[in-house]
């Protein structure tokens, strides 16, 4: 650092002595300023005192004619103006320090230090050295700007027009790893908000566009980078502008004020309007209802260090008048920001969410209008990191991003309340209740998260949608709600076992932990109603989209007819009668367990005649085998069997030992009663048999509609795949998928699952989308959430 002193150099500073006194006693022309070590130092001492080991890295510059040294209070960290260095005025000669007026007066105007001899620098000097300087870092900063461009951030549907961080952080031009806020501008249309920002910031350049036309001339959302204050600089599209898509744009406005670190609200005005309060007021409640905690979210999702909703941005007031007083002049006893918040309590808006609001008028008697007063202003506050800290780029983005996923969308205008510059509805779900009318109170794109629809207030029941659903009482007792759904048959019965026990017991409700717990039919009469008894009921919501209510579906009649379809298809494989087959077929589905299956009778137990594929097979009701009609003709009462006082069918041995009690064990007994009531059941269906094989030579498209279940899609309103989109015609069949109801041809719908929450509790056929969803089951609700168990 050091270097030998021309002589042309000397005489530079003739009233700029060495203060050190180090080698030379003080009598030397001082040539270096020494920042750390606070003082001026002629070239002895500068080579003396820096050659110690502890000052050789100090940072020393070389004086220029005129020098002026800074004052060494300011410049240290009990200065009276933090990161504001001041030119010095007077060396004290005792303490040995520079000192600026203002901290001369407040250290050296009383008791004994105001006696210490003083060094006077030249006024002019300080002058001319202030002026130059001020140059100097004004073109620095000027050529520093260049290159500053804007780009679109945000178009006006609220699409972000960056890919990624890494796009972003290009589109910006600054390094990743550099430490940013963020300063946006709102204000009405045609108030020179573009024109502010290039003005603070950029010394004039047209970085953000202007224009004299009466279109706005800023679209959308656009961003540029202040390498000298290094902020990333948002400029926004203006309020009370004649656009489409209105609330949308609004919306946006309010995701860039959550992003920011502070808010310029640019008015141009001879007073100080109510959409100004509003406006903030309304922003500062929603920011708060939905903003923080969607921001809080986005920190703990991404790990970020930083937080991102400690407190909102801080807000500047910049008022321009022409005509008028700028607020507070008239009142010179009360600030302008006191005003401002007398203003906002009179209209009955509360900026909470705000950590500052300030107001910086200025007076424009001719233009242009002076920005210097906001510059200043601005550098202040992003000087104060006491609420709102430096963060990278990339954590600008993500926040942006996670606002605009979370609140997007369209807004209808015919659902607006426009008392509100943001109302609700455009930061909340927008699906309404079709029983009650009642929207949904979760924010935006909820089911993302797998969050379901929640209301404020209870449903109503509507006949049209049946939202009425049940819950186990049995459970409630226990501490636990299980919702619980009337069906066809138990999922612990064979498919043919449970609709003959509904033929003669009615529905079944069923619940996952009690088991069966009511039947409908389970008395010959003065059954309960199962409200009263087993069951709780409650009214739910019906959302759009829903798969609907896990209730009854009705959907016995189409298992009757998907038995009878299988039935046609086996009839038609093994190439026989009709009515043998079916009847064979039945008897086995739902025999009691001590008969002997048809497949196995080949010949009469008695009299050992073989039988022909059109003869007819008899059960012994009292032993069980297998006998031709001759050898079965006569009946006696069976009770040991189940089938009570009257008559039954039995073999000629067994009526001939009808006064021997049967061993029948009281297992044996539990076992057949459960099969004793579907065989009841299908003798009267054998009776009619013979009528019902003869339909099935009847298109069941005929009879399908009669037994179609309610939440099915009628099949003459489709006409294509619901899944494929191919059009459905004589060679491509329809088919119903159990779970969702809508059609699809066999390819969409080939797999097969059991279905509980529509009565199906064996697989049936189901699309290619149902089978990839979780299992249906009942639905449980423990500690007041409904779950899926």
């Amino acid at each position: 650092m050091s270097a030998q002193t021309s002589p042309a150099e000397k005489g530079l500073n003739p009233g700029l002595m060495c203060q050190e006194s180090y080698a030379c006693s003080g009598t030397d022309e001082a040539v270096f300023e020494c920042d750390e070590c606070c003082s001026l130092q002629c070239l002895r001492c500068e080579e003396e005192l820096h050659r110690q080991e502890r000052l050789r890295n100090h940072e020393r510059i070389r004086l220029k004619p005129g020098h002026i040294p800074y004052c060494d209070l300011c410049k240290g960290p009990n200065g009276h103006l933090p990161g504001v260095r001041q030119r010095a005025v007077v060396r004290c000669q005792t303490c040995k320090i520079n000192l600026c007026l203002e901290c001369q007066k407040r250290t050296h105007s009383g008791g004994n230090k105001r006696r210490h001899p003083v060094t006077v620098y030249h006024v002019s000097n300080v002058q001319e050295s202030l002026e130059a300087e001020e140059m100097d870092e004004e073109t620095k900063r000027k050529k520093m700007t260049e290159k500053v461009v804007s780009f679109l951030l945000v178009d006006e549907n609220e699409e972000i027009q960056v890919t990624n961080e890494e796009d972003f952080i290009r589109k910006l031009d600054c390094k990743p790893d550099q430490h940013l806020k963020v300063v946006s501008i709102f204000g009405n249309t045609g108030d020179g908000k573009s024109h502010t920002l290039n003005h603070t910031f950029f010394y004039g350049r047209e970085v953000f566009k202007t224009s004299p036309a009466q279109e706005s001339c800023t679209v959308g959302v656009w961003a540029a980078y202040d390498p000298v204050h290094k902020v990333a600089v948002i400029d926004t599209e203006g309020l009370l502008g004649a656009t489409v898509n209105l609330s949308q744009r609004t919306r946006l406005l309010l995701k860039v004020l959550a992003i920011s670190d502070l808010v310029i609200y640019r008015t141009h005005a001879d007073r100080l309007h109510n959409d100004l309060f509003k406006f903030l007021g309304d922003a500062s409640e929603a920011y708060l209802k939905h903003f923080t905690k969607e921001l809080k979210a986005t920190t703990a999702r991404c790990g970020l260090d930083v937080p991102l909703s400690t407190l909102g941005p801080a807000v500047i007031i910049f008022h321009e008048t022409v005509h008028t007083q700028l607020l507070g002049t008239d009142h010179p006893s009360e600030v302008p920001e006191k005003l401002i918040q007398d203003r906002f309590r009179k209209l009955g808006r509360f900026p909470e969410a705000f950590s500052s609001i300030h107001y910086k008028g200025t007076r424009t008697y001719n233009p242009p209008t002076d920005f210097s007063g906001l510059r200043r202003a601005l550098e202040q506050l992003l000087e104060n990191n006491t609420t709102r800290s430096p963060r990278h780029p990339g954590v600008i983005f993500k926040a942006l991003k996670a606002l605009s996923d979370r609140f997007s969308g369209e807004i209808p205008d015919d659902q607006m309340a426009h008392s509100s510059f943001f109302p609700d509805e455009y930061f909340t779900c927008s699906s309404v209740c079709l029983s009650c009318g009642v929207g949904c109170k979760n924010s935006m794109n909820h089911g993302k998260e797998g969050v379901p629809h929640e209301a404020k207030s209870r449903c109503r029941y509507s006949h049209q949608y049946d939202n009425r659903v049940y819950t186990c009482k049995a459970c409630y007792e226990r501490g636990k709600e299980v919702s619980v759904v009337p069906k066809t048959s138990a999922s612990t019965d064979s498919p043919w076992m449970g609709l003959a026990k509904y033929a003669w017991s009615g529905y079944v409700i069923e619940c996952p932990n009690c088991g069966v717990v009511y039947r409908s039919r389970q008395y010959w009469f003065g059954n309960q109603d199962p409200v009263d008894t087993v069951v709780r009921t409650e009214i739910v919501h019906v959302w759009p989209g829903t798969d609907g209510f896990l209730k009854d579906n009705n959907n016995a009649a189409q298992r009757l007819l998907d038995g009878m379809s299988f039935m046609a298809q086996s009839v038609s494989e093994l190439s026989l009668g009709p009515t043998k087959a079916v009847t064979s077929w039945l008897t086995d589905q739902i025999a009691p367990a001590y008969w002997r299956p048809n497949s196995q009778i080949l010949s009469c137990n008695k009299c050992a005649t073989s039988f022909k594929d059109n003869d007819t097979k008899h059960h012994c009701r009292a032993c069980g085998e297998g006998f031709c009609d001759s050898c079965s003709s006569k009946t006696r009462p069976v009770p040991e069997r189940g089938w009570g006082p009257a008559p039954v069918r039995v073999c000629d041995n067994c009526y001939e030992a009808r006064n021997v009690q049967l061993d029948v064990t009281e297992a044996q007994a539990d076992d057949e009663g459960g099969t004793l009531i579907a065989r009841k059941v299908g003798e009267a269906v054998q009776n009619t048999l013979g009528a019902v094989v003869t339909a099935i030579d009847i298109p069941l498209g005929l009879v399908k509609d009669a037994a179609r279940p309610a939440y099915w899609v009628p099949d003459h309103e489709i006409l294509h795949c619901h899944n494929c989109r191919k059009e459905f015609s004589i060679k491509l069949s329809k088919h119903h998928c159990r779970a969702c109801g809508q059609g699809f041809c066999d390819e969409c719908s080939h797999d097969r699952r059991a279905v509980p929450s529509r009565g199906w509790d064996h697989p049936v056929r189901v699309c290619f989308n149902c089978n990839k969803k979780p299992a249906w089951t009942s639905m449980s609700i423990v500690s007041g959430k409904r779950l899926l168990c």
